[in-house]
């Protein structure tokens, strides 16, 4: 195991600033002592995908000069009807980069843009599907060469045996999908992906265990409707962060995925920046953890939105709004002094309420994490 001891206590363990920070595309700094937001985006069903990215790519950037903003990440998802397309993920990737580097060039933006491949994988096929697996490493070569500036994923390795686990509540075999099988993929995948960013000069960003603690929390539901138990959801959470820690072993340096709520446990092991999402994620998905989240991003991100009208316009640039005054109570707290206390009301205002959340507060991670280092074996 490449991290021997924790690298963030529970007291330096605070939004806005990594051990390590990173500075990339059109000089973004991520965890340099501010919070960047991150805006995701899904393009209309039924539209042309092309100029359903260029209207996002421009809608949000026209907004983020609009309202003086200096900083933010873009992100593209992949589907898996893209990924089916030769050569589109690579052409969407031009074209937002394009855009991109007008708008950084005419108003001085600092912007990053990560670009997350699609696992397309079949694992009920022989050999995991190498086909496809070759495919995905293909898309990464383009994107990479075509203007991302991080390269992510939501790698699933392992899933065919959690799917049966999880909903049967059984945990040596939610252990075994994710402790086994979710590894030994992670590790075969990251060494592949970290080479391709190498070769690139671009970034290894990340994975996230959506697949698997996602799902379990999904699952837990709230209050009145959940179908497996709560503590059960929060100890599939901790389990996966031995699982995400994987892609940094193998060369990843973050911003670690949004939807990985886990890295609030990769980041105090590693110190590099994470993004991270929560209330401003409702678009997406409901979640008891949507402040404490908060308490350790680097970026904050909004998960999802469909590129929609609202009347305040469409869903990419409303929601980037939304995360700007998110980010900028953030920010005002860092500058004036004040970081620690909006920290604590972060924590404070969600740790007690469910299992789920307390797994999250930073002196709990600390311990959690002091044990997942001294393992000296992923398995």
């Amino acid at each position: 195991m490449r991290f021997k001891e924790v690298a963030l206590s529970p007291d330096s363990l605070i939004f806005g600033t990594a051990k390590y920070p990173l500075k990339y595309g059109y000089d973004l700094e991520v965890g340099k002592g501010y919070v960047v937001p991150e805006i995701k985006y899904f393009p209309r069903i039924g539209k042309d995908v092309r100029d359903e990215y260029r209207s996002i790519t421009e809608s949000v950037l026209k907004r983020a000069v609009d309202l003086d903003m200096r900083r933010l990440q873009l992100e593209t998802e992949l589907t898996y009807l893209e990924m089916g397309v030769q050569n589109l993920p690579g052409e969407i990737t031009q074209l937002q980069k394009s855009i991109i580097e007008r708008y950084a060039r005419e108003y001085g933006l600092n912007v990053g843009f990560r670009v997350t491949v699609a696992d397309i994988r079949d694992f009920g096929k022989p050999k995991h599907d190498e086909g496809n697996y070759i495919r995905m490493m293909e898309t990464f070569e383009s994107v990479a060469s075509n203007g991302a500036d991080v390269l992510s994923i939501e790698s699933e390795g392992g899933k065919e045996l959690f799917n049966y686990a999880i909903i049967r509540q059984d945990v040596p075999g939610i252990v075994a999908s994710i402790g086994q099988l979710a590894a030994l993929d992670m590790g075969r995948l990251w060494r592949d992906i970290a080479k391709i960013a190498n070769n690139k000069h671009v970034i290894a960003g990340g994975d996230s265990a959506c697949a698997f603690a996602n799902t379990a929390m999904r699952l837990a539901g709230g209050k009145r409707d959940n179908v497996i138990a709560h503590s059960l959801a929060a100890l599939v959470r901790v389990m996966s962060a031995s699982r995400s820690l994987i892609a940094y072993e193998e060369g990843a340096v973050g911003p670690g995925k949004d939807c990985a709520y886990e890295n609030v446990f990769i980041k105090a092991i590693t110190g590099y920046p994470m993004s991270m999402e929560g209330k401003s994620a409702a678009v997406a998905h409901s979640s008891l953890v949507g402040n404490i989240i908060a308490a350790a991003c680097d970026l904050w991100s909004n998960e999802q939105t469909e590129n929609v009208k609202l009347f305040g316009g469409y869903g990419p640039e409303v929601f980037l709004e939304i995360l700007h005054y998110d980010t900028k109570v953030m920010n005002t707290a860092l500058e004036t002094g004040k970081g620690k206390e909006l920290k604590s009301l972060f924590i404070d205002s969600d740790k007690y309420v469910d299992p789920q959340s307390y797994v999250l507060a930073p002196e709990v991670v600390y311990t959690i994490c002091k044990t997942i280092v001294k393992e000296g074996d992923v398995l």
